[in-house]
C-alpha cells in the first residue's frame, strides 16, 4: 500500500508549467526584438549553457564531487545514489551582457529556462533522474556597410538563431563509499544561419541576395560518472568525483536556400535540401574534490576540460581550438540547520569563482573567461524544500586582434521540492 502524492508534488508541477510558460513567452518576445545578441555564438555549436542547478552555480560551478541528499546533481549522474527523497527541481536564468569594442558599448540581455529535472531514490543504494537542460544557444545579428565592386554601396547582415538541448534519464548505484552512474538521452536542436546582402544605391540595377542554411540535429548522447566518499574524522567527509563523455556523433540534416531579388521585380530561387551529415561532440571530462563537515559547511575544487580537435559539423570545423578548460572553486555554509526558530541560521550561503579558456579560437587568439559567483538557499519553514539563487559577475574575451570583450551579470533562480514516494502504511 502506498500513500498519495503530496501537495508539494502538485506544487512542483505548477512550477514547471509556469517555467515553461515563461520560457515560451520570453522566446516569443525575443524573436521579435529583445533576444540576447551574442556575436560569438556564431561559431561552433554556439555559446555553451551548463543547465546547472543554481546550488552549484553559486559555488563557481563545482559539480564533479558534489552530492546532496536533497538536491539533484545532473552534471555527475553518480550523485543520484545519494538521494534521500524524491526531488523536483526547476530554474530560470536571466542575463545582462555588455559588449566592449574600443569606445563603443552595446548592451543586451535575455531570460529563459535553465533546467528542469526529477530525482528519485531507488532503495538505500540507488537512484535515478530524468530531465531537460540546454546545451548551447545561438543568436546573433550583425550588419556592416561596405562598397562591393559592380554592386555599389551595400549592407551585409549576418544572422543566426537556434539552440542545442538535452533530454535525459539517468541511473546510479552505490557500493559502500563508491557510486557509479550514467545519463542516457537525446540531444536535439535546430539553427538558422543567414547572410543577407542588400544594395543601398537606388540607381544601381542589382539584385539583393539572401543565403540561408538550416541545420537540424538529433541523436543519442550519454555521459558517465563516479564518486567516492569516505570519513576523515567523526564529522568530516572527503569526496572525490569524475565524469566522462566520449566523442559522439549526432545526426544532422542541412537545407540550403539561395534567394535573389530586385526591388523592380523578379527573383531567383535555388535550394539544396536534406543534406545528411553529423555533428561531432567533443571528448569531455572532469575531476573534483570536496571536503564537508556534516550539514554545516562544504568546500570544493573542480577541473573540467574538453578536446575539440575532432569537432565538426557537416564537415565544417569552424573557429574552434583543440582544448578548452575550466577551473572552479567554491563552498557553502549553513550556520545552524537545526535552528527551527532562527530562520537566517538555516539559510545556506554560497560563494565561488571560476576561470577558463573557451573552446573558440579566433584570429590566433584564445578566448579566456572568468567570474565571481555567490548565492543562497532559502528554506521553507521546517522542510528541506528551498528557493535557491545564484549570481555571476564576469568577463569573456579581450579587445585584441580586432575582437571584443563581453562583461556579464547572470541571475539564476530555482526551486527544489522534496517528497516521499512509495511509503508503506504502518497499519492496515
Amino acid at each position: 500500500m502506498f500513500h498519495k502524492l503530496s501537495k508539494r508534488y502538485l506544487l512542483s508541477i505548477c512550477f514547471i508549467a509556469a517555467a515553461l510558460s515563461a520560457g515560451a513567452q520570453a522566446q516569443s518576445i525575443d524573436t521579435k526584438s529583445n533576444r540576447e545578441n551574442a556575436p560569438y555564438s556564431r561559431f561552433g555549436i554556439g555559446e555553451l549553457r551548463n543547465g546547472m542547478n543554481p546550488v552549484m552555480q553559486a559555488m563557481g560551478g563545482i559539480s564533479s564531487a558534489y552530492n546532496n541528499r536533497f538536491t539533484v546533481n545532473g552534471s555527475n549522474p553518480a550523485s543520484y545514489a545519494s538521494l534521500l527523497l524524491t526531488t523536483y527541481e526547476g530554474s530560470l536564468v536571466g542575463s545582462s551582457r555588455t559588449i566592449h569594442s574600443g569606445n563603443d558599448k552595446y548592451k543586451t540581455g535575455m531570460a529563459t529556462i535553465n533546467h528542469m529535472n526529477v530525482g528519485i531514490p531507488i532503495g538505500k543504494n540507488g537512484g535515478m533522474s530524468f530531465g531537460y537542460k540546454p546545451v548551447s544557444h545561438i543568436y546573433y545579428k550583425l550588419s556592416d556597410t561596405s562598397v562591393i565592386p559592380d554592386y555599389g554601396n551595400s549592407v551585409r547582415t549576418f544572422f543566426g538563431d537556434g539552440s542545442l538541448n538535452y533530454a535525459y534519464i539517468g541511473f546510479a548505484g552505490r557500493y559502500k563509499g563508491l557510486s557509479a552512474g550514467f545519463n542516457f538521452g537525446y540531444m536535439f536542436g535546430s539553427t538558422v544561419y543567414a547572410d543577407i546582402i542588400e544594395s543601398i544605391d537606388n540607381d544601381q540595377n542589382v539584385n539583393d541576395t539572401r543565403f540561408t542554411k538550416v541545420l537540424k540535429s538529433g541523436g543519442i548522447y550519454w555521459k558517465g560518472g563516479l564518486q567516492y566518499n569516505t570519513k576523515v574524522s567523526e564529522n568530516m567527509l572527503l569526496g572525490v568525483g569524475a565524469t566522462l563523455a566520449l566523442n559522439q556523433d549526432i545526426k544532422t540534416n542541412v537545407d540550403e536556400f539561395w534567394y535573389s531579388y530586385n526591388y523592380s521585380g523578379g527573383d531567383t530561387t535555388y535550394s539544396l535540401l536534406k543534406q545528411r551529415g553529423t555533428l561531432t561532440m567533443p571528448l569531455m571530462y572532469s575531476f573534483g574534490v570536496q571536503l564537508s563537515d556534516s550539514n554545516k559547511w562544504m568546500v570544493g575544487v573542480d577541473l573540467s576540460a574538453a578536446n575539440w580537435s575532432n569537432y565538426q559539423a557537416i564537415g565544417r570545423v569552424d573557429s574552434v581550438g583543440d582544448m578548452s578548460y575550466k577551473i572552479a572553486a567554491g563552498g557553502e555554509f549553513t550556520p545552524d540547520a537545526t535552528a527551527l526558530r532562527k530562520y537566517f541560521s538555516r539559510v545556506t550561503y554560497r560563494l565561488g569563482f571560476y576561470y577558463g579558456q573557451d573552446y573558440l579560437y579566433l584570429r590566433n587568439t584564445p578566448m579566456n573567461y572568468y567570474a565571481v559567483t555567490f548565492g543562497f538557499g532559502l528554506p521553507f519553514k521546517r522542510y528541506s524544500d528551498r528557493v535557491n539563487a545564484a549570481f555571476e559577475i564576469g568577463s569573456r574575451g579581450a579587445e585584441t586582434n580586432g575582437l571584443f570583450r563581453e562583461s556579464f551579470f547572470k541571475t539564476t533562480i530555482g526551486i527544489t521540492l522534496n517528497d516521499r514516494w512509495f511509503i508503506k502504511r504502518q497499519y492496515d
